[in-house]
């Protein structure tokens, strides 16, 4: 199953039958108070000296042409109590071996872990994971914020897919402490995870607001997952998720509400030809 449904997420989620998922990952939004937004650009060379709007190498210059613009506003008066019934059903949705990753930020991470300790049970709390990265602005008031966590509840605290051999392994901090044949084959990540943001230029780049790295993705997929299991985002934005799942022999089902995600999904996903459905859709499904 490769699916993408364009839908409000909470409906699609009561539409999915019981048991269904072997991972659930969502990165909802931050509650940061400010509008996200990301504009896709299409440059070509200009014809003269003193055309364009943009200066490239050597002086060259280009005109530039907006093809798309994602945006949304990231502001709630209680985050919490908006994730609730999707949590919960997310829990509903999952196998009995199965496991929730929730992708926050500071701000709201501990008050969304009370919510999930409810809803899961404190016992399924099993890691908060830690994403480092070191890029963009940087503050002189206060300590500059480079960090995002990840809260990860298993259904079944005594039973859960936990691949220890599909973790790739990290060089070491500090390789001449540890002697040349360990510092070869290198170490298995901890709870915290040093791992760059995308890329402004580079090709995993989709233009789609709160993208997030493909490496993070893959990971918790190929640790956390079976061959075959289905894994389950409602907030899918630009397709990480599915673009993981794809990679290592998953089925997904993506939703989002934003004709501009499902348009990106579209593309970024077209070689494992997903279906596109509406939310209406499933009632037939």
């Amino acid at each position: 199953m490769r699916w993408i449904v364009k839908g409000e997420n909470l409906e699609v989620l009561r539409a999915l039958p019981d048991g269904l998922a072997g991972l659930v990952y969502v990165d909802p939004p931050f509650n940061t108070g400010r509008t996200q937004r990301r504009t896709r650009l299409r440059t070509r060379r200009a014809a003269g000296a003193e055309g364009g709007d943009r200066t490239g190498f050597a002086g060259r210059r280009y005109a530039s042409e907006v093809v798309g613009v994602s945006e949304f506003s990231d502001r709630f008066d209680d985050l919490p109590a908006y994730l609730e019934p999707r949590l919960r059903e997310a829990r509903r949705v999952l196998k009995e071996d199965g496991s929730l990753f929730v992708h926050l930020d500071p701000r709201e991470s501990h008050y969304v872990k009370v919510l999930l300790d409810r809803i899961f049970g404190r016992a399924s709390f099993m890691n908060e994971i830690v994403w480092a990265y070191d890029y963009g602005a940087r503050t002189k008031r206060r300590w500059p914020a480079k960090h995002d966590t990840i809260l990860w509840y298993a259904v079944d605290p005594a039973r859960y897919a936990f691949d220890f051999a599909a973790m790739e392994r990290i060089p070491y901090a500090a390789p001449g402490l540890v002697g040349p044949e360990k510092a070869a084959r290198g170490k298995t990540p901890t709870d915290v995870w040093w791992h760059t943001i995308v890329p402004t230029n580079g090709r995993e780049r989709t233009g789609y607001a709160t993208q997030k790295p493909l490496g993070i993705l893959s990971r918790i997929v190929a640790v956390h997952s079976r061959p075959g299991d289905l894994v389950l985002d409602f907030f899918a934005g630009s397709g990480t998720t599915g673009e993981a799942a794809a990679r290592l022999g998953r089925g997904f089902i993506l939703v989002d509400q934003s004709a501009e995600a499902v348009r990106v999904m579209q593309k970024r996903l077209a070689e494992w030809e997903p279906r596109c459905l509406g939310a209406a859709d499933l009632a037939r499904e």
